[in-house]
């Protein structure tokens, strides 16, 4: 890839989640205004415990520990035995600022520890930053394919991918799927090559069908699972975020951020701490992103588009009419103003789908229902 000074060095692609002009033209131009469905930005109200933990008095002079305060990591242990079932020690555990710099930076520092492996294994339908951290990185970013159910099929890893991993990346709930996978069974796989398994598990709490799935109730041993409060808590602006597992892997990956000084405010821990401890404003917004994925699936039935209810997270995975992804984005862009993501965005295997995302306020979506009405009739 050439830069635009003509050196052959990087050059960044184009931010996946930029809306195409044509696309924001159509939905601006609806009476009312766009509706935006295409990216999970948190519309709800912050907690009433993290406005109250922001409340308390914190000089927020000193440096906050790059590993996570006490009181977090104390959060987090206590979180993993009520949610997951999971047992663990907080030098399993560290902060991170948010999850998106975690895993666009994983590669890099897994590198940096065996310089002789260069490739990164992720869901060949998946979240935009997977790839992006193996390019940072300089690694191969190989995408694994996906079954009919959108599960990864880890028996389609060659052989001589696997004996180059850094790492194989798993998405549970998946973005922007929604597929459950099964993450016994990729934890098993990566320690029978040791290859660290790397479990995105960030809408966790929003989990459909069945329990919440964490690749840590299959072991610890040569895995991590990555967790993000910007979803579950509504706290993106804060970038609060937790990895937690393999006692030798947390330990590196503690020392190293270290020095890289990526440091989480302190108060910032201190509300991501009041959240995690606190499960009754998880269950309200769940419930609010359920009743919303069930508000879209009939607003997309009412204009002949079959949709159906995720296993878990809270994005619609809809299959275009005819397999024209970006023809089903024109249309609810010109229909009903609402901007969505075409699947490609995920990978060239999205091919024929658009995501919408449920994140969406209540009077934004009974916007978009009274455009559909108003089409119907």
């Amino acid at each position: 890839m050439k830069s635009e000074t003509g050196s052959s060095g990087f050059a960044p692609p184009p931010y996946p989640f930029d809306v195409p002009v044509e696309v924001s033209a159509l939905a601006d131009a609806m009476p009312g205004g766009a509706v935006d469905l295409s990216r999970g930005v948190p519309c709800d109200p912050v907690p009433d415990v993290v406005a109250a933990a922001l409340a308390e008095p914190d000089p927020a002079r000193p440096y906050p520990p790059s590993i996570g305060t006490p009181e977090l990591l104390d959060a987090v242990v206590g979180w993993c035995g009520r949610r997951i079932g999971v047992e663990i020690e907080p030098d399993q555990v560290g902060a991170c600022v948010g999850t998106k710099e975690l895993v666009t930076g994983l590669p890099h520092l897994l590198k940096l520890r065996k310089p002789d492996r260069d490739t990164v294994l992720y869901p060949a339908v998946s979240y935009p930053s997977y790839e992006m951290g193996a390019a940072l990185a300089g690694c191969r970013a190989v995408p694994v394919p996906l079954d009919a159910s959108w599960r990864i099929d880890l028996s389609a890893i060659h052989e001589d991918d696997a004996e180059r991993a850094l790492c194989l990346w798993v998405n549970t709930p998946g973005n922007p799927t929604g597929a459950l996978d099964d993450l016994g069974a990729a934890a098993e796989w990566g320690r029978a090559r040791g290859i660290p398994v790397l479990s995105d598990e960030c809408y966790v709490e929003f989990t459909w069908s069945g329990p919440s799935r964490s690749i840590l109730q299959h072991g610890t041993e040569g895995v991590l699972a990555v967790h993000s409060l910007s979803k579950r808590s509504n706290l993106a602006g804060l970038r609060v975020g937790f990895y937690a597992g393999d006692p030798d892997l947390a330990w590196y990956l503690r020392e190293t951020r270290r020095h890289q000084g990526l440091l989480i405010p302190g108060p910032a821990q201190a509300a991501g701490a009041a959240a995690l401890r606190d499960q009754d404003h998880v269950d309200v917004q769940a419930a609010r992103y359920l009743r919303r994925l069930e508000v879209l699936v009939q607003v997309l039935g009412s204009l002949g588009v079959r949709a159906e209810l995720p296993e878990g997270g809270f994005y619609l995975w809809v299959e275009a009419p005819g397999g024209d992804e970006m023809a089903l984005v024109r249309r609810l862009a010109g229909d009903l103003g609402v901007v969505t993501s075409p699947g490609t965005v995920f990978g060239p295997g999205g091919a024929g789908w658009v995501r919408l995302a449920a994140v969406v306020t209540d009077d934004d979506l009974e916007v978009v229902c009274r455009r559909a009405s108003a089409l119907a009739g």
